[in-house]
């Protein structure tokens, strides 16, 4: 089997050791995804749906570089600081995958990277 890479450049990697994606076969799983902005800042602060769409928007471009879609997720993570805004989450997280639904999970966590980061998601998706 071989893998593939991808990396985004970000300083954690590195640090951590981790990469953005990782293509094993006909299987990606791609790593935690928090919100954030072409500047390296956090997008829309405090704003849950727009984060959300942020992070899928993430996920869906380093999927792209593995010759692969949304459409192929199976399964997401959301970790999320504040569990009583899920419908703020659900409703973005609803409108990107609209007819191809994957599986998903929903957690509540104390605290993400940055405090104005309120969710973070990881994402399976499986071709073939």
């Amino acid at each position: 089997m071989t893998f593939e890479r991808v990396f985004s450049g970000a300083p954690w990697e590195e640090h951590v050791g981790y990469c953005r994606a990782l293509r094993a076969g006909d299987r990606i799983f791609v790593t935690g995804t928090a919100s954030v902005a072409a500047d390296g800042g956090v997008h829309a602060p405090n704003d849950g749906y727009e984060q959300t769409r942020r992070c899928l928007e993430i996920i869906g471009e380093v999927l792209a570089e593995l010759d692969a879609e949304l459409e192929h997720v199976t399964r997401t993570r959301m970790f999320v600081t504040d569990i009583d805004r899920w419908e703020e989450f659900g409703r973005a997280h609803r409108e990107v995958f609209g007819a191809h639904p994957p599986t998903t999970t929903m957690v509540e966590v104390r605290r993400l990277i940055h405090p104005d980061m309120i969710i973070e998601i990881e994402a399976d998706a499986l071709l073939g």
